[in-house]
């Protein structure tokens, strides 16, 4: 026994055995749960122009979104003028970090409407944004966010927030139609810019007819509101009696025009050449999903080749997307070849819906 270290020591150092190691007392495994998923809504704050508070006289609010994250994200502010009739214009969002969830804040800004009265400038309001669970969500708040579902559909917890806790509409088997009845839309005057809707509360009794028909929310479309209590009233479906149960009506957002644009300056001789290739604009999204129009005026420099350069946006209505829009189409382009090029070129890109059931296009004028 005396001799056993002796020997370990005379022994090669790769052959020597390492003692045993320490035992270690690991933690139990993590298991990842999800992050509860709750309902954001961004909220506007004061709205001052030139340091004068200036008072909303219809609000249009952002669309809302579905969010995972735990913390909400940070205010945006956005800056803007107001025309004499009261409509936002020259909307550009202040250069910060980038923030989830606030692509329609923006286009709300621009189917917003403000008192009338003199132009005024300078203006700014600061959004924040609101997270709430779906218990501590106003109803009518989840209602708006399943007539515009932006980041998937609203989950059972919050349709269960929605139906009342007594009713048995969604009991199995559920009320299937028999015959769904739909207001004549187009005698529905719309809202530019904003989409109306209207969701209605109500029971069926032993036939499957609808009664005790009232309106659950809505965004205050009185024509809307009539007619699709009449449209409800003449459907029916299976399954009666029942009670509390919910049916939406909806009509898309009216176009809202883009606003007077300036007259233009003539273009100089070199700047007349046709163009070669005119790739196609991409329509800002969030504003196409509102239907509104825009415009924006592009200046840029031509190569003798025919590539542009030192594109710029000199001015873009209502918002600065459609001039980032405009400038990115006008880089990519390619005029006819030339001795000498041209500089001082300034083309304006407009930005239109087009007829109900059509694409939107964005067109050159030339």
């Amino acid at each position: 026994m005396t001799r056993f270290p002796l020997l370990l020591a005379l022994l090669p150092a790769a052959a020597q055995v390492p003692p045993p190691p320490a035992l270690r007392h690991f933690p139990p495994p993590v298991v990842a749960t999800p992050l509860q998923q709750q309902l954001l809504a961004w909220m506007p704050g004061e709205v001052r122009c030139a340091g004068t508070p200036v008072q909303a006289r219809l609000w249009r609010r952002p669309y809302q979104s579905l969010s995972r994250g735990p913390v909400a994200p940070a205010p945006v502010t956005y800056r803007f003028r107001l025309d004499a009739a009261g409509r936002a214009l020259s909307i550009a969002r202040e250069a910060l970090p980038y923030a989830p969830y606030a692509d329609d804040i923006g286009p709300s800004l621009a189917a917003t409407r403000f008192a009338a009265g003199g132009e005024r400038r300078d203006c700014t309001v600061t959004y924040t944004a609101r997270l709430t669970a779906y218990a501590d969500t106003p109803v009518a708040d989840l209602i708006s966010y399943t007539m515009t579902p932006t980041n998937g559909r609203l989950p059972r917890e919050g349709w269960t927030a929605i139906y009342p806790a007594a009713a048995t509409c969604d009991d199995e088997p559920r009320p299937a139609p028999l015959t769904q009845a739909f207001p004549d839309f187009a005698k529905v005057a719309g809202t530019p810019g904003s989409r109306d809707w209207t969701m209605f509360a109500y029971d069926l009794d032993a036939g499957g007819a609808p009664t005790r028909i009232t309106v659950l929310a809505g965004t205050g479309n009185n024509a809307l509101d009539a007619a699709g209590a009449a449209a409800l009233a003449r459907s029916r479906y299976t399954g009666g009696p029942r009670t509390g149960c919910r049916y939406p009506y909806w009509k898309a957002a009216e176009i809202l025009p883009a606003p007077p644009t300036p007259e233009r300056a003539d273009q100089r001789d070199g700047c007349r050449a046709e163009w070669a290739s005119r790739p196609p604009l991409r329509y800002p999204a969030s504003y196409r999903r509102r239907s509104i129009e825009g415009w924006a005026d592009i200046g840029f420099d031509v190569a003798p080749w025919g590539a542009t350069g030192n594109v710029a946006v000199l001015a873009s209505e209502p918002a600065a997307e459609f001039g980032e829009q405009a400038a990115t189409l006008i880089r990519a382009a390619q005029r006819t070849a030339s001795p000498t090029g041209a500089t001082g070129c300034v083309e304006r890109v407009r930005f239109v819906m087009g007829r109900p059931g059509t694409d939107p296009a964005a067109m050159v004028d030339d």
